[in-house]
């Protein structure tokens, strides 16, 4: 009996260990893609207009501070917070002086959330609407680190420091590609701030909100908040080349890039044998564009013979058109045999409306994964567990030869049990 105890043990103890053997890494693995931290800072509009009464009967401002000390209270501990105004300070006529009429209200970092309401209390609707140049000093305020980068844009009206276009300060923020997001909010749901506001969310890749009503502006500025604390990708930002020969070497990941209006971008990537390419790009109509456009994503390789081709259409009802393709390299009786350098071409047909600017080319987004390819992965990877295989194996022996010693132990004291 003591002897069965024991071998029983024994057998549980050795599929234990294996068992931990297959969590342990998935876990140290885990420790080890901690986030970096993510930054968001809340650009309020502070401008005359903000006194008018009109959401749910009271001011636009006396909303905004009431959306702001909510999300202040909810704000993830891990994301650092920041609150910038423009239109506080100056009461004035002179319009030079308004358009520089922006300031860090309270500075990017670990929330103190005592200091921020008193801060964002103090403020009163002043002066003008200079959203440009609020945009380029937060993008400056958001600076450094590599965790996720937000801004939060929250106006009731157009720019007022016209000729520095907002929406093309957004372009030019998301052509640095620093992977900053901006995201709008418009308290006036009329056509122009929705136009302006809209162009400056689609410009990186952000979203526009009209909002009406308090609980709506809170849970929204909220949400956005939120979402900065998410773990994501933050793409590589790259620059293709006009031809093959000088396209950058590309490793698996996510990259940004700028394509002009019709332009072809080329990229490069190397592929062993008995491995599978996958690519998929996307590109942003970030403004006004004619209908029926389209993209193209071509594999090349070193001789300029297509491999294989993606495509997609687009007829103006859609801000982002989207294509990949698969290519898998065949296996090679040669050990010793070179990976073979892939070219990507990806190529545009969109045209620009009149009077729309063609600087900066339109955001492009490129997505490249090369993998273990079919049949690699049905011999490595039958039963789902990777490289791991061998674990597998040696569960299945184990659970074999324990099968086997537990029925010659149990006939063993069958037959003693008989015998008396």
């Amino acid at each position: 009996m003591i002897r069965t105890q024991r071998l029983a043990a024994g057998v549980c103890a050795l599929l234990a260990a294996l068992t931990a053997a297959l969590a342990f890494p998935a876990s140290a693995a885990a420790d080890e893609t901690e986030q970096a931290a993510p930054k968001v800072e809340l650009v309020l509009d502070v401008s005359g207009s903000m006194r008018k009464a009109d959401i749910d009967g009271g001011t636009r401002m006396a909303a905004a501070k009431q959306a702001f000390n909510e999300v202040l209270d909810a704000t993830p501990e891990e994301v650092q917070l920041g609150i910038r105004t423009l239109g506080a300070n100056y009461p004035g006529n002179d319009r030079k002086e308004g358009c520089k009429d922006t300031e860090q209200l309270y500075p990017v970092g670990p929330l103190n959330r005592t200091d921020a309401k008193t801060a964002v209390a103090t403020l009163a609707p002043t002066g003008w609407t200079p959203i440009g140049p609020a945009l380029l000093k937060a993008a400056t305020d958001l600076d450094g680190g590599s965790g996720t980068r937000r801004i939060v844009l929250i106006s009731d009206g157009e720019d007022t420091c016209q000729p520095l276009d907002p929406c093309e300060v957004a372009r030019a923020i998301a052509a640095k590609g620093i992977g900053l997001t901006i995201d709008t909010l418009g308290l006036v749901p009329d056509a122009k701030t929705r136009d302006q506001l809209s162009c400056i969310a689609d410009a990186t890749g952000g979203t526009y909100t009209s909002v009406q009503h308090k609980a709506e502006l809170s849970d929204r500025v909220g949400q956005l908040v939120d979402r900065a604390a998410d773990p994501v990708v933050t793409p590589v930002a790259t620059e293709g080349s006009g031809e093959c020969a000088e396209a950058p070497a590309l490793k698996p990941g996510l990259y940004t890039d700028r394509e002009e209006f019709g332009q072809q971008r080329w990229y490069k990537v190397d592929v062993e044998p008995g491995q599978e390419l996958r690519a998929s790009v996307s590109v942003a109509a970030d403004r006004a564009v004619n209908p029926d456009y389209g993209i193209l994503l071509r594999a090349v390789n070193g001789h300029g013979r297509e491999l294989v081709r993606g495509e997609a259409a687009g007829n103006g009802r859609t801000d982002v058109t989207s294509t990949g393709l698969r290519y898998p390299k065949p296996e090679s009786d040669d050990d010793n045999a070179p990976a073979e350098s892939i070219c990507l071409q990806v190529t545009n047909s969109f045209s620009a409306a009149a009077g729309v600017k063609t600087q900066p080319g339109l955001p492009l987004e490129l997505t490249v994964d090369v993998v273990d390819g079919p049949d690699a992965a049905h011999d490595v990877a039958a039963f789902g567990l990777g490289r791991g295989w061998w674990l597998l194996g040696a569960l299945v022996v184990t659970g074999f030869f324990g099968g086997l010693l537990w029925g010659w132990v149990s006939r063993w004291r069958v037959a003693v049990w008989r015998s008396n």
